[in-house]
């Protein structure tokens, strides 16, 4: 599952912004002959920053001058800046993305759900239609072929081996067990703030007597399932997709694939790993709910062979040296470039003011301020 975020993320963030070339008053930076438009830093700063500044307790809204705030707008500057000069690079390439080769990665991608419905699921969880995703990863197509257009990489059988030798630790991989699970959502807060909302003129002590009856419902919803499948095993796939709540892997039957204890909450970890295979366990409680597991498959610590990492190793090695040459070349483009900015409230010089000023008057604030300016260079 973190493996298929990071392909999403990276895809949502190779966002397009093609500009008109006519300013406007939403216009914000001009890069050559592309502007750059509220509406697109707007775009860009939710999908890179807010939810960490939300997480943080921090509104971006009401508080533009917070330094936490500043430092992330300064960082999606930059960003959009560089897509810009991507694009127009590729544009003066006449680099295009063919219908097949876009069905192709598509497929690639999509293919490691468990249905076109599951997928459409986790591009809503994480803000995205699936235009923008068909969007996206045609910029990531182009983008790949640009940078093969500027220097051709070749890792060897050799180069991999090396690397092997190098970082043993890399391959080396913890005890895991492979798990299905249903769950029965309940969260006693969570319930309790929903009913506060629905009901405002309730008074606690039928808030409370309201929120342990749904609890002691989920539990015992959950028990009735747990003797259906412990009283027949086999049928535990069927009463997943029928019952569990988890819809991402109640598709699937409930299969969670292979995990490691630190990927899940304590409570579920200790009982899944204590499991025997295809044994179900009794109704466990994390802060999700109440859940049902049953494990299918474990596999013990151990290292993975040259043999069994290769092609890995190789692509790892390849996409860096990729991110190395487009990074270089970006550097000569943005040196190259015009950029103006339309509005200097989005200038960064304007913005590292703002952001010295702040560190001035709290020295805590200094060593992280000049972390961040370490990374824009």
């Amino acid at each position: 599952m973190n493996r298929i975020k990071t392909i999403l993320a990276s895809l949502l963030l190779m966002v397009a912004f093609t500009g008109c070339g006519v300013n406007s008053k939403n216009d914000i930076i001009k890069v050559d002959n592309k502007v750059i438009t509220q509406k697109d830093f707007n775009k860009s700063f939710d999908i890179i920053s807010g939810g960490m500044l939300r997480s943080l307790g921090i509104d971006a809204k009401k508080d533009s001058e917070n330094v936490m705030v500043l430092m992330a707008k300064e960082q999606v500057i930059s960003q959009l800046i560089i897509n810009t000069l991507v694009n127009n690079a590729i544009e003066q390439s006449k680099i295009t993305v063919s219908k097949a080769e876009l069905e192709a990665a598509e497929k690639e991608i999509s293919g490691k759900f468990a249905s076109k419905e599951q997928f459409l699921q986790i591009l809503k969880a994480n803000g995205a239609t699936y235009d923008d995703f068909k969007k996206n990863l045609e910029q990531e197509i182009k983008v790949k072929k640009y940078v093969d257009s500027i220097a051709i990489v070749s890792i060897g059988e050799q180069d991999a081996m090396k690397y092997y030798k190098a970082n043993p630790d890399k391959f080396k991989y913890p005890q895991q067990v492979r798990a299905s699970h249903i769950l029965i959502a309940a969260n006693a807060d969570l319930i309790k703030d929903k009913l506060k909302k629905e009901n405002k003129d309730m008074q606690e002590a039928a808030l409370n007597a309201e929120v342990k009856k749904q609890m002691a419902d989920a539990k015992k919803k959950a028990t009735e399932i747990q003797l259906k499948a412990k009283k027949a095993p086999a049928t535990f796939a069927a009463l997943a997709k029928e019952n569990s709540q988890d819809t991402l892997s109640a598709v699937k039957g409930g299969d969670l694939g292979f995990f490691t204890k630190e990927e899940m909450v304590e409570e579920f970890s200790k009982t899944a790993f204590a499991l025997k295979p295809n044994t179900v366990s009794s109704v466990i409680q994390t802060p999700y709910g109440y859940h049902i597991i049953m494990v299918t498959d474990r596999k013990e610590a151990g290292t993975l062979s040259f043999e069994q990492s290769k092609k890995d190793i190789i692509n790892y090695l390849e996409s860096q040296d990729k991110v190395d040459i487009l990074k270089n070349k970006l550097a000569s483009l943005r040196k190259e470039a015009h950029i103006e900015y339309l509005d200097n409230s989005y200038n960064p010089e304007e913005i590292q003011k703002k952001i010295r000023e702040q560190a001035e008057k709290n020295p805590e604030l200094k060593a992280l301020t000049q972390l961040q300016t370490q990374d824009n260079r």
